[in-house]
């Protein structure tokens, strides 16, 4: 069923950047865990297994169990205004709009939308469009392609489109893992820390992981988490042998990319290093997978081993040099769009002659 919405003649359209990040639950409770992981795992680019071997293990094994251990892990870093990663999106929303502001004399909306959970893609969308936006730009908050997450997002925002009758024109940006100022935002950040707290042994570049088949069906996600950490470390100067590129959040009994961050975390503490930090470049904003995968759980499997001391660098959330870059991406992907606003006068000339024609409006 295609989506009615009244076409209003002579209203000046608006241009649209809807930022998307992954998702969170709404509470970290059992309750809200359930629907939210039932959507996760459901989605055919997050679990490839086939429907018919999936659905079982998700149903009888997963959903009645999973949902209370998650809650705990929310529960650990959860803040007084919700979620992290909800809280830290819904600041950069701002940011980038007041941005943008300082840039054009008519600047685009700007809303964020969950590609899991809420506000949904398809919220945000009909929001926007009822705001006269007849151009939106997808802005996608995984610097590094993959089909699970930037795919699975835009296949969510095709889809809203497949129920519209009047449907917005639509951009994707796809990556910008090399982009100059995210790159020299996650060196700057680094850098602060060190500024702080001093350097240590090993960096660690810990990207979120995938499947190792994912990769060899083609997927370029480790090629551009490779060339995040190259970039990363040359801009800090880094030699080979100290920092280490790994991949955390490995789920189930199947190969994922290596090596895993856990095991390298594990063996440096075996090794009696003195202080590894840890850095998440595929994460701009801190959420489960940064604050307790890695700042709790990581850390605890370093010290146990018999590391010593372990430093969790927070994401660049709203640094003001990530701001800056998000921006530049954004207008770079503007192009076009931001400089053909119709003049007052011939929105009306345009409503006066459908208006002839027999328009209702």
């Amino acid at each position: 069923m295609l989506n009615h919405s009244t076409h209003q003649h002579g209203i000046p359209s608006q241009t649209g950047v809807l930022l998307i990040n992954l998702g969170t639950p709404n509470a970290p409770t059992a309750e809200a865990l359930r629907p939210y992981l039932k959507e996760f795992l459901s989605n055919r680019r997050v679990i490839e297994i086939p429907r018919l071997i999936w659905w079982p293990i998700l149903h009888g094994f997963i959903l009645p169990f999973r949902p209370k251990e998650s809650a705990e892990k929310y529960a650990k870093i959860w803040l007084p205004e919700g979620s992290p990663l909800k809280v830290h999106t819904e600041r950069q929303t701002k940011l980038l709009r007041d941005a943008l502001s300082g840039r054009y004399k008519k600047p685009p909306i700007v809303e964020y939308a969950m590609n899991i959970g809420s506000p949904s893609i398809a919220e945000v969308v009909r929001k926007m469009q009822h705001q006269g936006c007849e151009r939106i730009l997808a802005v996608p908050l995984f610097p590094q392609y993959a089909s699970s997450s930037t795919a699975a997002a835009m296949d969510n925002i095709f889809a809203v489109m497949g129920t519209l009758r009047n449907q917005p024109a639509i951009r994707t940006i796809k990556q910008y893992h090399d982009h100059p100022g995210y790159i020299a935002a996650l060196a700057q950040n680094v850098r602060d820390h060190w500024a702080t707290h001093g350097r240590p042994n090993k960096l660690i570049i810990s990207f979120h992981g995938t499947p190792r088949a994912s990769l060899d069906k083609g997927d370029p996600y480790h090629c551009a988490c490779q060339k995040t950490a190259r970039l990363l470390a040359e801009a800090l100067k880094l030699n080979t042998d100290q920092y280490i590129v790994c991949f955390q959040s490995r789920f189930g009994k199947a190969k994922w990319l290596t090596p895993y961050t856990s095991t390298v975390l594990k063996e440096l503490g075996q090794a009696k290093t003195p202080r590894v930090d840890v850095v998440c470049p595929g994460f701009v904003a801190d959420c489960l997978e940064t604050l307790e995968e890695i700042a709790i759980e990581a850390k605890k499997t370093f010290i146990e081993a018999g590391g010593m001391a372990f430093h969790y660098i927070p994401c660049i959330n709203e640094r003001n040099d990530w701001i800056e870059a998000l921006t530049d991406i954004t207008v770079t992907h503007l192009q076009g769009w931001m400089d053909n606003e119709e003049p007052e006068h011939t929105l009306q000339l345009s409503k006066n002659l459908a208006l002839r024609l027999g328009a209702r409006n």
